[in-house]
Order: structure tokens, then sequence, then C-alpha cells
């Protein structure tokens, strides 16, 4: 099974410098829209089977063009919904950056629980699991690989690559998802590969093929939100 990890375009809190959380009514601005509309010459060519995404506002519209061209209509899940900022929802980045949880969130992320909000360990553990269950329930309805579309938030992202990569959470500030990027991760029974990071270019089907026979064997087919850790949400 294949997923493409799909950030929502940008939004007027990330044009804002705010970090938006889970905001109600924060919605793409132009240069979203615009990305979202582009979303179907970059996508709508590939047979994805399913779209899932956060019930965040802006992830909804990103979703919607290349929805109404698949004529697939979108599932709702929780798990993959912004991370709970808790106390930190809505301020702005400039004045985040001047807390002590931000050099946490920074150098030790595992150990980052946001005021009256949630940790990003259980982002993670949420999030892989989400994607998980969606995996293996579309292999079933499918009758093996088939491709989807998660579309969440740049947090999120990072963690659930951070599982597939090994990488310890404490490592995912090394991953970036900017707005309206795929990145790619193939599910197998082996291990997850992950195919593609941050891909923002005209289209993706140029970075997707069928698996490779080596998978089945264990070998490594190479071889034959506001980002809190960065950027806005």
């Amino acid at each position: 099974m294949t997923v493409i990890l799909l950030r929502h375009g940008r939004s007027t809190s990330n044009t804002a410098h705010t970090l938006a959380g889970r905001s109600a009514g924060v919605d793409l601005d132009d240069k979203g829209r615009q990305q979202a509309d582009a979303l179907v010459e970059r996508l709508a060519t590939l047979p994805i089977k399913a779209l899932v995404r956060s019930p965040l506002l802006r992830c909804e519209r990103t979703l919607e063009p290349l929805a109404a061209a698949l004529s697939l209509a979108p599932t709702v899940e929780e798990r993959i919904s912004e991370v709970d900022y808790g106390a930190w929802t809505g301020r702005p980045i400039g004045e985040l950056v001047k807390e002590p949880l931000w050099s946490v969130v920074q150098q030790q992320p595992s150990a980052a629980i946001f005021p009256d909000g949630e940790g990003l360990a259980a982002v993670q553990s949420r999030a892989v699991a989400a994607v998980r269950e969606h995996d293996r329930r579309l292999a079933e309805a499918h009758g093996g690989d088939a491709l989807w579309v998660a579309c969440t938030h740049g947090d999120v992202i990072k963690a659930v690559i951070a599982d597939a990569l090994g990488l310890h959470l404490d490592g995912f500030q090394r991953i970036t998802a900017d707005p309206a990027s795929c990145s790619v991760i193939r599910y197998t029974a082996v291990r997850p590969f992950v195919v593609h990071v941050n891909h923002t270019g005209p289209a993706l089907a140029n970075v997707l093929s069928a698996p490779p026979a080596a998978e089945t064997n264990g070998e490594n087919p190479a071889a034959g939100d506001a980002v809190v850790g960065g950027s806005t949400d």
C-alpha cells in the first residue's frame, strides 16, 4: 500500500505567522487556493483509490478540487488532525520562540507537551496508527496494493515520516513538509519504504512506480500545520 501524505495549501495563518493549531475557520489564502487547484494536474492522473483528510477547514479546502476531479468523497479522520497546541494556539510565532518550551520542541520533541494541549509523542502515536489502519482497510477493499492520499498537517506528516524511516521522534525536525507538498510512503510486509519527501513539483507521477519485486525479499528498492520546527502550521 502506498500513501501520499499531502500537507494542506498555504493558509491565512501561515501568512500571518501565527500558530493556527485547531482554531476554527482558518482557510487557505490566495496562494493556497492556487496550490489546491494545481493538485488536480499534479495528482489526478494517478490511480488514487481513496482520499482521507484532517477535519480542519484548510485540509477540506485543499482536497476539494482533487476530490471533484476524481469523483471521490474524502473520509474525515480525527487522528490525523493538527497537533493540539493548547494555550499556544493562535499565538504569533515571534512570541512562541521566546518560550522555554520552544527549545524543547526543537531539541527533544519527544518530551514536548504543549500547555493545556497534547504531546508530540502522542501525536505520532495516533497519526501512525491511523495511517496503518487505513492502509489495512484499503488493502482489503482493493485486493492488495492501492494508492491513497492523506491530507494533513506539517508536524503530523513529519512524525509519520520519522516513524517510517525508523528515526527517533527527536530527529523529526530534520524533515521538511512545505504547504501543498507530497511525501510518499510505501508500506510492505517487510518494512515501510520512504519514496519521496516534500515533493512540490508540477507532477508526482514521475516519482511513483509499481512496487519493485525486490521489496518482497526485503531488499532496498533504491539499490536495484505550522510546522513548529521552523514554519507555521
